[in-house]
């Protein structure tokens, strides 16, 4: 079996669907033996790289202080489902900021052919955003975010300086263009099956099951 999926670093429901997709293939007993590759989608790739903590909201309510009430339940909402995958989220820390950078690191580390390594990437990047509220655009956070995973520090940094992998990223953002997604996260399984956003655990699970069977047929 085979899983790409569209997914942004500064996503939440990408982050906690994509866990739930991981925990839902380790439940089946296929995460071992299956291809699962991110593509890259960027939520917001004009994102400016000059935000600061506290600016998350506004991606809630658009700037407008009537909705700051409802947008901060929207948060702890949330908050609270990334609880219940394990996941530490702290929303008035984030700092909204552009991921095309980390968006190539991911691209740098898949190089690699190391999944582990891969994986270890991306929940890096992941915490850094959701947790430690860090910028994921700033270059000294990223390099010491992929050095703590095992990534090679000269690599990372000449990766910094250069626009390499810059043109993986727009394919795969192309790629969700021509295939009619627009919005993050979208899992497709073996190139027929698709499974939109951050859906409970038991419907991954069904859906690998009925996958798994028809494949084997």
């Amino acid at each position: 079996m085979e899983i790409k999926y569209w997914s942004d670093i500064a996503c939440p429901f990408c982050y906690i669907g994509s866990t739930r997709m991981k925990k839902a293939m380790k439940e089946v007993g296929i995460y071992d033996d299956t291809k699962l590759e991110l593509k890259s989608f960027e939520l917001n790739p004009m994102e400016k790289k000059t935000a600061k903590a506290g600016d998350y909201i506004n991606h809630f309510t658009g700037g407008r202080k009537d909705l700051e009430t409802q947008a901060k339940k929207q948060m702890d909402y949330i908050t609270q489902m990334a609880a219940e995958e394990g996941l530490e989220f702290h929303l008035d820390k984030v700092v909204p900021t552009n991921t095309g950078d980390a968006h190539r690191f991911i691209k740098l580390a898949e190089s690699k052919g190391n999944r582990d390594l891969t994986e270890k990437l991306i929940a890096r990047l992941y915490k850094v955003y959701f947790t430690d509220g860090e910028s994921i655009a700033d270059h000294d956070v990223l390099t010491r975010a992929a050095v703590e995973v095992g990534m090679n520090e000269d690599e990372v940094k000449h990766l910094l300086s250069s626009s390499k992998y810059q043109k993986e990223v727009v394919a795969d953002e192309l790629e969700a263009q021509q295939s009619g997604i627009t919005a993050a996260p979208f899992f497709v399984i073996n190139n027929k099956y698709g499974i939109s956003g951050a859906q409970p655990y038991e419907v991954f699970v069904k859906a690998l099951k009925q996958v798994k069977e028809e494949e084997s047929k």
